[in-house]
């Protein structure tokens, strides 16, 4: 990744928000003097945002590749031309990651935030601890019935009030393990 260094890493590191968290240093560093580190740079993090965002086509992906050979090839310093290095590299590597974000819309390291869902399963025992911690009052108990005993329902997500935020996921007892991240 980036420059010659070696970084070690597992499935739990999204390698698109790798590549943007790195773009975003080297937008900072650039010192303005020549067009392609100063806009390129800032160009590729937009487009890096986008597919983090789930916003992308795969239009961008092409851009994002040929506008960092580019820089690569036409920037005057080292920072510029090693700035498009951890995208090239990711872009080279994990290819089906980007893919992943763009065309399904997910994030395989359930990592990228907005393309995160929350999910209740049918594990759900209407213990409704998810609900009271929710901010969002995006969780209600209009689910099945979980318990024909108590006649408790199960819990749902609103997925457009839902933020993301994971207190669901918390508060769920882990022995029930009744909500998911997907």
């Amino acid at each position: 990744m980036g420059s010659g260094g070696m970084i070690v890493m597992d499935e739990d590191n999204c390698m698109v928000e790798i590549a943007r968290f790195y773009l975003e240093f080297t937008c900072d560093e650039s010192c303005g003097k020549c067009t392609p580190c100063r806009e390129g740079t800032y160009r590729l993090r937009e487009i890096l945002d986008k597919i983090v965002e789930g916003r992308a086509t795969l239009e961008d992906l092409d851009k994002l590749e040929s506008l960092a050979h580019y820089i690569k090839d036409n920037s005057l310093c080292g920072l510029g031309q090693t700035a498009p290095n951890p995208v090239l590299s990711t872009l080279e590597h994990f290819r089906d990651e980007y893919l992943a974000h763009i065309v399904d819309k997910k994030c395989p390291a359930h990592v990228c935030q907005k393309l995160l869902q929350y999910v209740v399963t049918d594990k759900c025992i209407g213990c409704g601890k998810c609900i009271s911690v929710c901010p969002q009052d995006a969780i209600s108990a209009t689910g099945d019935v979980a318990n024909e005993r108590t006649g408790k329902r199960r819990s749902v997500i609103n997925q457009e009030l839902c933020i993301k935020c994971g207190a669901c996921l918390e508060a769920c007892p882990p022995k029930i393990g009744a909500i998911v991240r997907i």
